[in-house]
């Protein structure tokens, strides 16, 4: 599977027979989204990026690249990052944003590449059963990638995390599910659910069109793919664009229903949040009220990984063939991994106890707790990310939506700095919500990210409400009744 191209998968020997790789060259114009022709993938030289050798046996035949600060600590966390087809790990390194936030975090990146030597397309082959299945192939080799990186760096293998896009999404869901032992979480951009195929004819059912099938038995593919007796998952971030044509949105729902089930959480999320361009998010919490499963809905967008190209805290990565300019998809990702905090819950102290909302407002939330002895101070996570710290047993956060559901937890910090064990949720609504209405286009609605377009039709954000043709001569009305949330409303909008 690829961005634009098929899926295909060399024989054994690693090479295409020359019937197949004739086909491929000559449906690969049909099945590119800009018409183009199969890139060659560029060979990882970006200054910065190191290719490591001696890692193991690597019987997937790939190659390691791997990116670490200077001065990079003992301890550090360690992610790993699949490119998609027709890319390589330096077209990665450059775009997708993961640099920036591995010098502003502290931790080291690994970029597998693989080649067309493996496949025709450079894909990582997500659909061969020997190539991603624990223990074989191209799964195995990047699990000693991952061995490899913590001997070298140090890393906490604790904290280790992958994502991938495109067909290395699909990689990223398959060794979730083989290594949930090895990887404590994972994104998944424009990807496929765990082990949806398993031949070159099923892959392209994937992309398309894929199976509907039941929470249950998506889920049953990840716990058969895991070693016996695993009770412990990756916290999972699912990224998809409303306008793929490549790997369909309906994939982002198959893989929110695998995920989900395989945590034992409802399909409906705790709440819903509205980010910048045109991004929905959709968040599933555990029983402790941390994230377990995160959607991300980006409207408008095609095929390709989100990133934000720009110098702003929440900007990341350069645009280019399948890197989209919508939001940074990395800085969202590595917030809900926890990568920019340093409070793991790894420290002796209890979780405080007693954690009540004592008051909101539109905008702010106000909490407290009971103090816990010996506490130098405390750290707050609202959706199990960190936004502040105090040294008393209470806190206000501010700059909320308003009629927002919000998940908080606290944690006790001691005079070392270690993070106690973390306290458990409590919810806060903030008040109020003013209805707003607007009249245009379905271009503009679609631009401004109140609708998003699909198949040449628009459809409203949130209710998905159908809007017509997605043109600017096509005039209807929408009211906002909740964020991110539209309906249509052409027959009379009072605010």
């Amino acid at each position: 599977m690829g961005q634009s191209h098929p899926p295909f998968r060399s024989a054994r020997g690693r090479r295409l027979v020359g019937g197949i790789r004739r086909w491929i060259t000559t449906t690969a114009g049909v099945l590119a989204l800009t018409g183009g022709t199969v890139a060659v993938s560029p060979q990882a030289s970006a200054a910065g990026l190191t290719p490591v050798t001696g890692f193991g046996s690597n019987p997937g035949n790939l190659s390691m690249y791997a990116y670490a600060p200077d001065a990079l600590p003992a301890g550090a966390p360690l992610v790993v990052a699949l490119h998609g087809c027709t890319q390589s790990a330096s077209d990665y390194y450059a775009h997708s944003g993961w640099p920036t936030f591995a010098d502003r975090y502290g931790f080291a990146v690994v970029f597998p590449q693989t080649s067309s030597a493996n496949n025709a397309s450079s894909c990582f082959n997500w659909f061969e059963p020997g190539d991603s299945e624990r223990g074989r192939g191209e799964a195995l080799s990047i699990k000693q990638m991952v061995d490899k990186a913590v001997a070298q760096y140090g890393s906490d293998s604790r904290r280790v995390y992958i994502t991938g896009l495109s067909a290395g999404g699909g990689m990223t869901a398959n060794m979730l599910a083989a290594y949930p032992d090895v990887f404590a979480g994972g994104a998944i951009d424009s990807g496929l659910p765990a082990y949806c195929a398993n031949s070159v004819s099923a892959a392209y059912t994937c992309m398309y069109s894929p199976p509907d099938r039941s929470p249950a038995r998506w889920g049953d593919l990840v716990r058969s793919a895991a070693p016996a007796g695993t009770t412990s998952w990756p916290r999972v971030a699912i990224w998809q664009g409303t306008a793929d044509t490549t790997v369909k949105p309906a994939n982002a729902t198959e893989l929110r229903d695998q995920w989900t089930d395989v945590w034992g959480v409802g399909q409906t999320p705790s709440r819903t949040e509205s980010l910048t361009g045109g991004t929905t998010l959709s968040v599933h919490d555990d029983a402790s009220g941390r994230p377990a499963v995160e959607v991300y809905s980006v409207a408008g967008m095609a095929h390709g990984l989100a990133v934000d190209p720009g110098s702003g805290t929440e900007q990341c990565g350069s645009t280019g063939t399948y890197y989209l300019d919508t939001i940074c998809s990395s800085y969202h990702t590595a917030r809900f991994w926890g990568l920019d905090s340093d409070d793991q819950g790894t420290g002796a102290l209890p979780a405080p106890t007693g954690l009540t909302v004592t008051g909101t407002t539109d905008t702010t939330a106000s909490l407290s707790w009971k103090a816990v002895p010996d506490a130098a101070s405390y750290v707050v996570h609202r959706g199990g990310t960190k936004v502040g710290t105090t040294t008393s047993a209470s806190y206000t956060d501010t700059g909320l939506a308003t009629g927002t559901t919000y998940s908080y937890t606290v944690a006790a910090v001691d005079s070392a700095g270690a993070a106690g064990a973390v306290s458990s949720a409590a919810a806060a609504t903030t008040t109020g919500y003013t209805p707003t209405c607007h009249t245009t286009s379905n271009y503009d609605h679609t631009v401004a990210g109140r609708a998003y377009r699909s198949g040449g039709h628009t459809y409203a954000k949130g209710s998905g409400q159908a809007m017509g043709l997605w043109n600017a001569f096509t005039t209807r009305t929408l009211k906002q009744t909740a964020p991110g949330y539209y309906v249509v409303a052409d027959s009379g909008c009072p605010a």
